[in-house]
């Protein structure tokens, strides 16, 4: 078969797949290893030799640690370091720990039987690296769509799933680093291994973030999309090869390109240009783990299968409901963590491939090793869509914990009218209520975050802990006679529910919408929002009318200019400014 035929198949599989998933509401990643099995060499056989796009395929994990890297947030981390460094710590450690312990317990049992047991303790931590990670693209992909993202499960399923991502680039540095002992002190080389990332990656960002702004501010100057994407490959694939020069792998130089990268202005730029190569190439990525299924060992070992689809999948589980009860979670949002975190993922993939190619896991494992990850990603959104009756039934206080809460908020609720149901109290939120308040209008506010619902509180402010996005936080906040309805974060799914919601119950009450720019605001404004504010132009009108005041134009004509340009985007606002009452 010629490299156009075989491309040609790839493209022919990916779609057909993909388009089969969409329809029955799947992830697409599943349509790529749906597609790898059917073509492979051991199903239809159409493409008997994977070697030749499987350094193609290399390129989308260098690529899916490059967005990692790009999205890589020191203030956002800090924000979440309780999430992060407490429970996703714990998940990854325990989990590692749990392996190699269940090596040992196997290999004990095993011998006490008279049988030799070949799986090395290096081994283990391999495959429990790879167990250890969960799937950042489905996951989030289903949170999203059902607007979880702010809710309290949500945001410590966010931080597990970041830990994870950061805990890749010492997997990918310990792995290889374990097959290279041979009769060597372990801490001796792993020494050696982290002294070079070490040095490697403070001479990258002592002066890399630098060198990086200031190169592609003169790239940038010369006005050609085509010569910044080039650049922007050659920077990345450089850096991926530095990496791999030192010993390392390509995935951690393309993470250290995407956080050098994220520092300078260009990043929502990059981030929109590399998205095609990202998505191709990591499609790429999983229809090759596809082909590597047997499915001749997956029908004489399906017991096997089974037996690491779910001890792996309970395991996790159940790490992550005791880790998130230990962290102050109850239990319902211990109970949904849990079931949202229990799969596999993408970069346990990685990990998986990087111990075959360092000869720490045995051939003969990758099959049903890897059918039993698959199995569990395909179970992920049935999971999920059956959550709240998993928790209903086995958490039976949940039902009464959230009815009380409810019960509570309307109890509160009860005696205001006409006022304003704000919905988040992040920094918008905070600064809206203030003038609320200064004003005496009445309001309440709703917030996912417990922490932000204690400080309101602390701060002398109604804040409920509550989603916005469910109709009955809305409901319990007195909606029905609420005077308006303001959503301050910008969050495109969550403002059209609320749209949604409100539209159904009480068309009456006017939602006011906030977004980062006007991208969507036909969008927001079919779905029936009153007003929609993009902080973006509000953000360059206050910048505009600061410089026109401070290079000398009288503030009667900036206020008259601003005010022009508001009146063309703000249709209630017309009158009034026309014509002022004082």
């Amino acid at each position: 078969m010629s490299s156009l035929e075989l491309t040609l198949l790839y493209l022919c599989a990916a779609v057909v797949s993909v388009v089969g998933c969409r329809l029955l509401q799947l992830p697409a990643m599943l349509g790529y290893l749906f597609a790898g099995v059917v073509i492979g060499p051991n199903a239809l056989a159409l493409a008997n030799d994977s070697v030749a796009v499987e350094h193609l395929a290399e390129f989308g994990v260098v690529f899916l640690m490059f967005v990692i890297g790009l999205e890589f947030n020191l203030p956002k981390l800090m924000r979440m370091r309780q999430l992060v460094f407490g429970l996703g710590l714990g998940q990854v450690v325990l989990t590692l720990v749990g392996a190699l312990l269940f090596n040992l317990a196997i290999g004990f049992a095993i011998k006490q039987l008279g049988y030799l047991w070949h799986l090395s303790w290096q081994a283990s931590i391999a495959l429990g690296s790879a167990l250890a990670m969960s799937s950042t693209a489905i996951v989030v992909k289903l949170m999203s769509d059902r607007v979880e993202m702010e809710s309290p499960h949500g945001q410590r399923v966010m931080g597990v799933l970041l830990f994870q991502d950061l805990a890749v680039v010492p997997l990918l540095v310990l792995i290889p680093a374990l097959a290279d002992m041979g009769e060597h002190n372990l801490w001796k080389v792993l020494s050696i291994a982290m002294l070079k990332a070490s040095v490697l990656v403070g001479l990258l960002l002592w002066g890399g973030q630098r060198a990086m702004r200031a190169w592609l501010q003169v790239v940038s100057r010369r006005k050609s999309d085509e010569l910044f994407m080039l650049n922007l490959l050659l920077m990345t694939l450089g850096l991926a090869w530095l990496t791999e020069l030192a010993g390392l792998s390509l995935a951690m130089g393309a993470f250290l390109a995407g956080m050098l990268i994220a520092e300078t202005d260009f990043k929502h730029k990059v981030e929109t240009d590399i998205r095609p190569f990202h998505d191709v190439l990591l499609g790429l990525f999983f229809i090759t783990i596809g082909m590597k299924l047997d499915w001749e060992v997956l029908i004489n070992s399906w017991g096997w299968v089974l037996l690491l689809f779910t001890v792996p999948v309970l395991f996790k589980a159940g790490l992550v409901f005791v880790l998130a009860r230990l962290t102050g979670a109850p239990a319902g949002v211990s109970l949904r963590t849990a079931l949202y975190l229990a799969q596999a993922g993408e970069f346990g993939f990685v990990l998986l491939s990087l111990g075959l190619q360092n000869s720490l896991i045995p051939a003969a494992w990758m099959s049903p090793i890897l059918a039993s990850m698959v199995l569990s990603m395909i179970a992920t959104p049935f999971l999920v869509m059956n959550a709240d009756r998993l928790v209903n039934r086995f958490v039976s206080n949940d039902w009464l914990l959230q009815s009380l809460a409810l019960t509570g908020m309307a109890q509160r609720a009860l005696d205001i009218e006409n006022h304003v149901i704000v919905c988040g109290y992040g920094r918008s939120g905070h600064n809206l209520v203030d003038l609320l308040k200064l004003e005496e209008i009445a309001y309440v506010a709703l917030e996912s975050d417990p922490e932000k619902v204690q400080k309101g509180r602390e701060q002398g402010h109604p804040v409920e802990l509550g989603d916005a996005t469910r109709l009955a936080s809305l409901m319990s906040a007195g909606l029905v006679r609420a005077a308006a309805v303001a959503v301050t974060y910008p969050d495109l799914p969550s403002a059209l529910k609320v749209l949604a919601w409100v539209k159904e119950h009480a068309p009456h009450v006017p939602v006011i919408v906030r977004t980062h720019d006007d991208a969507h605001l036909e969008e927001l404004r079919a779905a029936g929002a009153a007003e929609v504010v993009p902080e973006v132009i509000e953000g360059s009108l206050m910048l505009a009318s600061q410089t026109l005041a401070h290079i000398g134009m009288p503030l009667k004509r900036v206020i008259r200019l601003v005010q022009g340009q508001r009146m063309t985007r703000y249709a209630l606002m017309r009158d009034a400014i026309k014509h002022p009452e004082d």
